[in-house]
């Protein structure tokens, strides 16, 4: 259950963080919002994993 936890606390803090990235870029294409975007799921997945493997260990 705490991994369920710190898993969507962190989902949450990450969703947060990379929403205010978006909307204080500067104007540009949509390409690069959705780069950004992508660049932060990746990260998520990073960390879910190393929370898993730690709650594991």
């Amino acid at each position: 259950m705490k991994l369920s936890y710190k898993a969507i606390l962190m989902s949450l803090f990450v969703l947060s963080f990379s929403l205010g990235s978006i909307g204080c870029e500067k104007e540009g294409p949509a390409e690069q919002a959705g780069q950004t975007v992508d660049r932060t799921v990746e990260k998520t997945g990073d960390k879910m994993e190393d929370i898993k493997d730690a709650a594991t260990k």
